[in-house]
């Protein structure tokens, strides 16, 4: 069984006032470090919801239509995945350049898929879920992901430690501060 990285790249990065995904930390894109930690622990990589970016992989536009939000983004990986034969989809949003590996281990661990409860655009989703997300968004269903995650019986699991997610310039300030480099999960 193969899984396949998503990068969840949309939305307008409103609180950064820019494009926090090409924002540089360490001398490289937000972007590229997420893209670091995906790649180590997928056997493909894609980026969904925007359709440029420094990356040489796949760029997904979100499904079934644009500015979906983070839902439309999974969607369009989900439905990726089973079209390619990826039996699991790993998330993790383009503006999280660390994320503990004791996290990811428990993530990844064999059963029917698991997001954090503090971030639920981390999960690790089964490709089964492409065509009853599909449809729930065609239909205009809910567009939160913890709450679609909620009908699917997908397991909500605490982070365990705190979460580096850039919202804002400061949180890219405060990051920058940090004595640790690159991300943690590698």
């Amino acid at each position: 069984m193969t899984r396949l990285g998503a990068l969840l790249a949309g939305g307008g990065a409103r609180r950064f006032g820019r494009d926090k995904a090409l924002a540089l930390w360490a001398g490289r894109p937000l972007i590229a470090h997420a893209a670091d930690i995906l790649i180590q622990h997928s056997d493909a990589l894609v980026v969904c919801g925007r359709l440029t970016s420094p990356l040489a992989v796949p760029h997904l536009a979100d499904r079934p239509a644009p500015e979906l939000g983070p839902l439309g983004g999974l969607c369009a990986a989900l439905c990726h995945a089973a079209e390619t034969g990826h039996a699991w989809v790993l998330t993790l949003g383009c503006d999280m350049p660390r994320i503990d590996a004791e996290l990811l281990a428990r993530l990844t661990a064999p059963g029917p898929g698991r997001h954090v409860a503090e971030a639920p655009i981390v999960g690790h989703w089964p490709t089964a879920l492409a065509k009853p997300l599909l449809r729930h968004l065609s239909d205009g269903g809910e567009r939160a992901v913890r709450r679609w995650a909620a009908t699917t019986g997908i397991e909500a699991i605490a982070a365990g430690a705190p979460l580096v997610n850039v919202n804002t310039p400061a949180d890219l300030a405060a990051l920058a501060k940090d004595q640790l480099s690159g991300p943690q999960a590698r």
